[in-house]
């Protein structure tokens, strides 16, 4: 099923940047065609620009292991049971770099592992209500059995700890709301929709 309208359906009547540091807010002036026929009136809508990103799971297909990494989130201080969160490893893609380059570096940078291999699975957008970011997902074979210790770069405050568990165990995690974070659920349920395809086609090689 394709979409009812196109990007000419869409008239941009103006656009300016209201804050640019770390991130950036633009906001859009624009006219839309109804589906009732028509055009909208003038809308105008501010547009959070924090760039695309890549998303990696590291799986172990040997011992059916995920790579988890913790680290604090301080947007979700005041709403989540602790700002401590369980995730994928991510990344923002830096101009000049593909995302499978970012993927490899993410993945080396937050988890100390080398990927095996490494698999695009697809892209979405993570909240295209008010960002235009969008995660390119991955994931990697790896060897999980090397996982262990405290990652992040520093100039970036990063401090990132690792966890190896079962690929069951994750996905309970998820299940019952421990990982509640839109990426990593994502990831998960993909993973437990697809790992016996990814376990047998590597039996097969």
């Amino acid at each position: 099923m394709n979409s009812t309208f196109t990007h000419d359906d869409v008239e941009l009547l103006g656009k300016k940047t209201l804050y640019k540091g770390f991130f950036k807010m633009d906001e859009y002036r624009f006219k839309h065609r109804l589906f009732d026929g028509g055009w909208s009136g003038e809308i105008i809508r501010e547009v959070f620009e924090r760039g695309h990103a890549v998303v990696v799971l590291p799986y172990d297909l040997i011992n059916d292991k995920v790579v988890l990494i913790e680290q604090i989130r301080i947007p979700v201080l005041e709403s989540a049971k602790s700002p401590w969160l369980f995730e994928l490893v991510a990344g923002m893609i830096d101009a000049g770099h593909t995302s499978e380059q970012v993927a490899i570096k993410e993945l080396k940078e937050e988890t100390g592992l080398d990927a095996l291999s490494i698999t695009k699975v697809n892209q979405y957008f993570a909240s295209p209500g008010g960002t235009s970011e969008r995660f390119d997902f991955y994931w990697a074979a790896v060897d999980s059995s090397n996982a262990d210790g405290h990652y992040g770069l520093p100039e970036e405050h990063e401090d990132i700890k690792v966890h190896v568990v079962d690929r069951e165990f994750a996905y309970k995690m998820m299940a019952d709301g421990r990982i509640d974070n839109a990426s990593t659920v994502i990831g998960l349920q993909w993973l437990q929709l697809n790992y016996r395809d990814l376990i047998e086609s590597n039996h097969e090689k």
